[in-house]
């Protein structure tokens, strides 16, 4: 158990999203002394539709509110008391960000910023923003968006005023099952007899949304101020997870989209010199400022109790130790397939 979460009012946005909805039931399953939960978004037909998967009558303290983070306005209004905020909010789909890009900047690089100044204004305590693997080396315009979100939320972690928040933020690839990604799109396409591979040298790290959730009640838990936490995980190839699903069928290689990595990449060289590894994570910590004194990152180390990586230390899911087999690809899949069936 988690005693942050005890009697604590906590607020997610993009709270309808695949990992806001995972989030949700794990904290009204594991955490049942939360005063009160805010899925905070601006679809109400998933809203509703979630409403009835996790309806208030059954769970007292579950509220539902309509909003959106480019209206700080209505974050002003709804974070009133809150103590947590889990941001999660996003537009996330690469090609979708690539011909849409203002639409993309103002959900999030402004709703990130947003988030920060009503956070701090309503005296919010700790923030955790969802970040990517795409914001590492950006090459498209998502995690173009998504790397400014997280220099807005490290920055913020510089002033010297004790009583804002603690801003963390928590950086992974691809979620096993999430809406848009590969496991869904294949089982759909499987029924066509053909399956369209963008490459078959594409990798991905593989993180399960329970994964995911550890991961941001890590960063609740242990940030100083500034973090950027990024798990260790397996990394698998495009073409075995076709293999995995749909061994017996055509594959048709159709090419990249537009804003589209071969590899996920976690951590650049640049990020080195400030890279601290521990058991399970890494964790990148803020860049010194110019005006602190000396001990900065030393504060971080001890923290966290770990060790600075090597200089021009990177993390790919391209060069990674640790990959999936098939057959571990399969029982994964088969895993999250049951797991819709007990929704």
């Amino acid at each position: 158990m988690f005693a942050m979460f005890d009697n604590s009012t906590i607020l997610v946005t993009g709270g309808t999203g695949s990992f806001g909805q995972e989030l949700i039931g794990t904290l009204l399953r594991q955490y049942p002394a939360i005063k009160r939960l805010t899925v905070f978004s601006r679809d109400e037909q998933k809203q509703y539709e979630m409403s009835q998967r996790y309806p208030p009558s059954q769970h007292p303290c579950l509220r539902y509110a309509i909003g959106d983070v480019r209206d700080k306005d209505r974050l002003l209004q709804i974070l009133q008391g809150v103590d947590i905020v889990i941001h999660a909010a996003a537009i996330k789909h690469v090609h979708i960000a690539e011909y849409n890009p203002f639409e993309c900047i103002k959900t999030n690089i402004l709703g990130a910023q947003n988030v920060i100044e009503a956070s701090i204004a309503c005296g919010v305590k700790h923030v955790v923003a969802l970040s990517t693997d795409k914001a590492a080396n950006a090459t498209g315009l998502y995690g173009a968006t998504k790397l400014c979100a997280e220099k807005l939320f490290v920055a913020t972690s510089f002033t010297e005023n004790p009583a804002q928040p603690i801003f963390s933020v928590v950086r992974y690839g691809n979620v096993v099952g999430a809406r848009g990604s590969v496991i869904p799109f294949f089982i759909e396409k499987r029924k066509e007899g053909i399956l369209p591979i963008t490459n078959p040298d594409m990798t991905r790290f593989s993180i399960t949304p329970q994964e995911a959730i550890e991961l941001v009640i890590f960063a609740l838990k242990n940030a100083l101020g500034g973090e950027i936490f990024v798990p260790k995980l397996p990394s698998y190839r495009l073409l075995e997870v076709a293999k995995a699903i749909a061994p017996n069928i055509e594959y048709e290689i159709i090419g990249t989209r537009p804003g589209e990595k071969i590899h996920e990449e976690m951590i650049m060289p640049t990020d080195a010199p400030n890279t601290i590894e521990t058991e399970k994570h890494y964790i990148i910590a803020p860049t010194e400022p110019y005006f602190y004194t000396e001990n900065h990152l030393e504060r971080y180390l001890t923290h966290h109790a770990g060790k600075l990586v090597p200089a021009n230390f990177a993390y790919t899911s391209g060069e990674n130790t640790d990959w999936l087999t098939v057959d571990d690809l399969r029982a994964m899949i088969t895993d999250w397939e049951a797991s819709l069936k007990k929704i």
